[in-house]
């Protein structure tokens, strides 16, 4: 999935701790949020899986599914 700057909507490109901008020179942290109500997601994570839980009645999420909205960091 393709994520874009909220700045330039340009795309961002992944890092080690998020993502950046070529096109602004700025860093982004990328937060996970639920399809269905874009709300933050609980990220849980054992044995090395990551799953997303939406604590507003949509239970687990599929990371098929999971948003991902760029914060400035």
């Amino acid at each position: 999935m393709e994520t874009k700057c909220p700045v330039c909507e340009n795309t961002l490109q992944p890092t080690d701790s998020g993502a950046f901008c070529e096109t602004c020179q700025q860093s982004f942290h990328l937060e996970a949020r639920c399809p269905d109500c874009h709300k933050p997601l609980e990220v849980l994570k054992a044995c090395g899986a990551v799953d997303y839980f939406c604590q507003n009645g949509h239970g687990l999420i599929s990371k098929k599914r999971v948003e991902f909205a760029p914060i400035a960091g």
